[in-house]
């Protein structure tokens, strides 16, 4: 059984000057047919309106006439159906048993005051997730159930606050700066939170619960968010609370593979499987397919319209028969 998780990076962005749909598709299919993934989960799916209703367009196109195209896909949609950007989407072979997405179900917002807000600012805004997180319960050959969370933490960039940007990525105080980047923070911690409660909900029922967590956590491994979703012995500092542990597959490889993003010359994992202990105890290999990533910074200032994404798919195989 093979799990992979992969972000896609904006598929079905109508960016001015962005690559077609057939430039992306020329690289991007080639990649997900190399990963033989049983269990596929993507982030960053856009979803225009076609018809009245949102869909899935360019990842139903992109998935066309591959190994993928006759699997079950899902999508994250909350009460009005998926968002117009960065749905999370997970394609299988298997069958698919439950679904649900949720947001703000097991973690309620946040009040924040923006001290630093030009004109100043007296009454607190709501400090919300940016995107949901996705369940899905699959069905084995073995007739065990697994438990499949698809996550897209927020990004390690500062949220805007009113009064102190100057460009897209220049500020006008380092108060301002400081403080949108703490909220930014914030966020991503309380989204990783949320899907511990969730991941500690299954826990409860089947305590010996096959559980994979895949995504990009815009994190790397010992950070907050990667520390709250693993919930490791050395921090709840509990024997007894072993068994509920999550481990990061890609510890099997040595450090010199373990990178999904290069930023600045910086290799950095952000991308993630996480299984339980039962689930681990099935591992047979893991794939990092970061042969040909590129720089974000030498991309987005010498490379014109990149058609590639810029994370690399990890890939876990399972004995699971």
């Amino acid at each position: 059984m093979r799990i992979a998780t992969f972000n896609l990076e904006n598929l079905g962005s109508t960016r001015r000057h962005g690559a077609t749909f057939d430039e992306r598709a020329a690289v991007l299919r080639p990649q997900l047919e190399r990963l033989k993934a049983d269990i596929l989960c993507v982030q960053e799916i856009d979803a225009p309106k076609t018809g009245g209703t949102r869909r899935p367009v360019e990842l139903e196109r992109l998935l066309e006439g591959t190994a993928y195209a006759k699997h079950r896909l899902v999508v994250s949609s909350l009460n009005d159906g998926p968002s117009d950007v960065h749905n999370l989407a997970v394609v299988t072979s298997l069958p698919v048993v439950e679904e649900e997405s949720f947001r703000h179900r097991l973690v309620e917002a946040l009040r924040f005051l923006r001290h630093t807000a030009l004109p100043p600012e007296e009454r607190a805004i709501t400090l919300e997730w940016d995107r949901p997180l996705q369940h899905v319960v699959l069905s084995l050959p073995t007739g065990h159930s697994l438990h499949v969370f698809n996550v897209h933490l927020r990004a390690p960039l500062a949220m805007a606050i009113p009064g102190q940007k100057s460009g897209p990525f220049a500020w006008r105080s380092v108060s301002g700066w400081a403080e949108g980047f703490f909220a930014a923070a914030v966020k991503r911690a309380g989204q990783a939170l949320e899907l511990r409660l969730a991941v500690e909900g299954v826990f409860d029922a089947e305590p010996e619960a096959l559980i994979a967590v895949c995504g990009d956590f815009n994190a790397e491994d010992h950070d907050t968010a990667l520390r709250l979703a693993c919930a490791g012995e050395d921090d709840t500092g509990s024997g007894h609370l072993a068994p509920r542990v999550l481990t990061p597959v890609e510890r099997t490889l040595p450090q010199d593979r373990r990178f999904t993003v290069v930023h600045h010359g910086r290799p950095q994992m952000l991308d993630h499987v996480l299984a339980s202990r039962a689930l681990f105890g099935e591992l047979a290999a893991v794939e990092i397919h970061n042969e040909m990533l590129e720089d974000e910074l030498v991309v987005y200032g010498r490379i014109d319209r990149p058609p590639e994404s810029l994370h690399a798919p990890v890939v876990a195989s399972f004995d699971l028969s």
